[in-house]
């Protein structure tokens, strides 16, 4: 008889509901009204309350198409649509709508367009600043292909903190990321971290890494420069995603979150629920620890 291989079972201490409290409602329409688009309601963040209750939300540039494949990744992959140079303002428009004072910027990957997006992303940091003054800013990037020139222009705008993820450890990289290579991922958080802005990156646990490999992984990002890390589980989006393979213990992100604050992190962000913008209003003061 065939081996059937067993699906395995979400736990309990990831199964919650999303709170129902007037400030979240009051958020959540607002998106509504203004058709405002963020990633903590596309994504049905766990925890979008929290983050909208510190004055804080996620927003995606640069379209919704994806030039890459990642395998655990439920952005769409394609030909992306043309640029729209009216993002910008609208990004900025609508931070200014929802009252934020701090807010998370990421993208989809651009391998089509020369400078990787780079252009839009510079205009982007700049009209929020300049419609919302006194706000502060986490951009969450492309490797840019590696391409230091166009990373420069990202630190020039100077977001308070630029943040990239390396997403798993060195082994399961190939299989997991597109087009995308550990070693350059180090590199551009390296170039970051060396500008004096702070740097930050982020991976998930359940995907089939060992605790070595975890550990040799916060070591990497430690001796670039990285200062601020997150750690959470990775779930499957849909079926054509990669399977988890492991529900990790809360206890066991409890243990990382020591190692890493010993080996020198100034936060380490690290439990089942965590995603890349949790508790990123903090984040802004990693180098003034």
């Amino acid at each position: 008889m065939e081996n059937v291989k067993k699906r395995v079972s979400k736990p309990d201490w990831l199964k919650i509901k999303l709170p129902n409290t007037s400030e979240y409602s009051w958020m959540n329409k607002t998106i509504r009204d203004h058709k405002l688009h963020t990633i903590c309601t596309s994504g049905k963040c766990p925890n979008a309350a929290e983050c909208w209750g510190a004055g804080t939300a996620t927003f995606m540039i640069l379209g919704d198409i994806c030039t890459r494949a990642c395998k655990f990744c439920n952005v769409k992959t394609g030909k992306p649509e043309a640029v729209d140079f009216k993002e910008p303002v609208r990004i900025a428009r609508s931070i200014k709508i929802m009252n934020l004072r701090h807010a998370v910027i990421t993208s989809v990957d651009r391998d089509d367009l020369p400078d990787g997006g780079a252009g839009i992303w510079v205009e982007t940091i700049r009209k929020v600043k300049e419609l919302n003054p006194g706000i502060t800013m986490e951009v969450l990037i492309p490797d840019f292909q590696g391409m230091t020139n166009l990373v420069q222009m990202i630190i020039d705008a100077k977001p308070e903190v630029i943040s990239h993820n390396v997403e798993t450890v060195s082994r399961l990289t190939p299989r997991i990321r597109s087009r995308a290579k550990y070693s350059l991922s180090l590199d551009v958080l390296k170039y970051i971290a060396e500008s004096g802005l702070v740097a930050k990156s982020g991976i998930m646990l359940g995907l089939g890494e060992q605790e070595d490999e975890v550990l040799e992984t916060m070591k990497d990002l430690a001796a670039v420069g990285v200062s601020v890390l997150t750690i959470g589980q990775y779930l499957q989006p849909s079926p054509k995603h990669l399977e988890v393979q492991e529900y990790v213990k809360p206890a066991q992100f409890r243990f990382y979150k020591e190692e890493g604050l010993k080996m020198g992190f100034k936060y380490v962000e690290s439990g089942p629920l965590v995603r890349s913008s949790y508790h990123a209003e903090r984040h802004i003061n990693a180098l003034k620890i």
